[in-house]
C-alpha cells in the first residue's frame, strides 16, 4: 500500500493577499473554487512538487500564521534563494548545522539534508528551503 501526502492546509487571515504571495514565490495555482460566502479553497502547487498546499475560507480552526517548518526541497540552495528574491521574497542567508549548532552559510560539504533557508508568509507561516540531491 503507498500513502502519499498530497495536500496541506495551510491557515491564512487574506486568500488573496496569500494567494498572491504564493504565486509570486512560485506556486502554481490549481484550484480557486467557492461555494457561498464562507466557503474558498485555493490549491497552489510548488514547481516540481506532487504535494499541494490549500488556503481559504471555512478549512481550518488553526490560527493564520501558526504553522512553522513546511519544508520544500531544492537540489540548488544558493540558486533556490536567488530565485525568490528575483520573484520578490524576503528570505534568510543560508545556514547549517554544525557541532556549536546553527551556523551561517551552507553546509560545507554540501551533505544532503544540512543547508537551508528561511521564509514566511504574510501571515507568519514559517517555510524552510532544505538542499537535498546536490550532487544528483
Amino acid at each position: 500500500m503507498e500513502w502519499k501526502l498530497e495536500l496541506v492546509q495551510v491557515p491564512v487571515s487574506d486568500v488573496d493577499r496569500a494567494k498572491a504571495f504564493y504565486e509570486s514565490a512560485g506556486f502554481n495555482l490549481d484550484v480557486d473554487h467557492r461555494a457561498g460566502d464562507t466557503f474558498r479553497v485555493v490549491q497552489l502547487t510548488p514547481q516540481g512538487s506532487a504535494c499541494s498546499i490549500t488556503i481559504g475560507t471555512g478549512l481550518t480552526p488553526a490560527e493564520p500564521g501558526s504553522y512553522q517548518g513546511l519544508h520544500l526541497v531544492v537540489s540548488d540552495i544558493d540558486a533556490a534563494r536567488a530565485e525568490l528574491i528575483e520573484r520578490g521574497i524576503e528570505v534568510s542567508e543560508p545556514y547549517h548545522f554544525g557541532p556549536g549548532g546553527q551556523t551561517p552559510g551552507p553546509d560545507p560539504q554540501r551533505a544532503d539534508y544540512n543547508s537551508y533557508l528561511s521564509f514566511s508568509d504574510p501571515d507568519g507561516n514559517g517555510w524552510l528551503v532544505q538542499e537535498v540531491g546536490r550532487g544528483s
